[in-house]
């Protein structure tokens, strides 16, 4: 893929997926053994990294993507990255991969069941990759989803080229994670994103009981709660942002990404912690309702 990187310092290196994303809405999940009709498909651009990039962007903020897709990736389908000028730099094509395909059913209540073919972004050996291009270009490294080895390798590189670092291991901490390796990473970073789920995982694999116990590995811990919003614990203070409901729903796949992009903007334009949650906020509510 060809690179569009500004001239100036950018903000924003975000390390994981850039998948085909194919959906299929059903009234209902069939039971065990059972066999439902899909009523409408849909493919599209996805991945927590892209996701992220494409927000994020379009509030100013200068991203670029980490990514390992395969040979097999649909011509035309990274368009709204190259329109949104993203820094595709580190993006690695691998001949005879298959390029991470998620497959996420819907039913009518907007409750979901995904399946994850890993194809390119699969674990692999940990090696001593060289730096991606452009990582001193940056300010700050998000890793999200992805290989645990590859990413520790990542926050080294990033660490020692001065970037700080932001630790979102999203739905892949239940599975990829050990607690030797998130301790690692958290140890390592800035900032630790999460779902609710996702921060009582981290508890449990770190052997802790409150969010406000990781502080003592990672100086912020910022937790999304669905409708109810998002709580941010720093040392000293624990802030709670005000809850955006959309308008409608066309689909909650992302939105938590879609609060990272929003956040993010906030962040780089200096607005204090709470402003970031609000920023944050109001753009998961705006990619729910389907305007991205």
């Amino acid at each position: 893929m060809p690179a569009s990187a500004d001239e100036r310092p950018r903000d924003l290196l975000i390390a994981g997926h850039l998948n085909v994303d194919r959906f299929l809405s059903v009234a209902a999940f069939p039971e065990a053994d059972r066999t439902v009709p899909v009523e409408r498909t849909r493919t599209e651009l996805g991945g927590t990294a892209a996701n992220l990039a494409l927000v994020a962007s379009r509030y100013g903020v200068a991203c670029g993507l980490i990514a390992r897709i395969g040979g097999d990736f649909p011509a035309g389908l990274d368009a709204p990255l190259q329109r949104a000028g993203i820094d595709l730099r580190g993006v690695e094509r691998i001949p005879g991969a298959a390029t991470p395909t998620c497959t996420i059913v819907e039913d009518r209540r907007h409750r979901q069941r995904t399946f994850i073919d890993q194809g390119a972004m699969a674990d692999r050996p940990a090696g001593r990759d060289a730096a991606p291009p452009g990582l001193a270009d940056y300010r700050w490294l998000h890793l999200t989803t992805g290989p645990p080895a590859a990413h520790l390798r990542l926050l080294a590189l990033a660490r020692r080229a001065g970037l700080k670092v932001a630790a979102d291991p999203a739905q892949e901490i239940h599975y990829r994670w050990s607690p030797p390796d998130l301790r690692a990473l958290l140890a390592g970073a800035e900032l630790f994103f999460g779902n609710r789920a996702e921060v009582a995982r981290a508890l449990q694999l770190l052997g802790l009981r409150r969010p406000e116990e990781l502080l003592e590995i990672v100086p912020l811990v910022v937790r999304t709660d669905g409708p109810r919003g998002a709580v941010a614990f720093a040392r000293g203070e624990t802030l709670r942002g005000p809850v955006h409901r959309p308008a409608r729903i066309r689909s909650i796949v992302g939105a938590g990404d879609a609060f990272r992009g929003g956040f993010y903007a906030g962040w780089f334009e200096g607005l204090p912690l709470a402003g970031c949650l609000d920023a944050g906020g109001r753009a998961a509510a705006r990619w729910i309702e389907g305007r991205r």
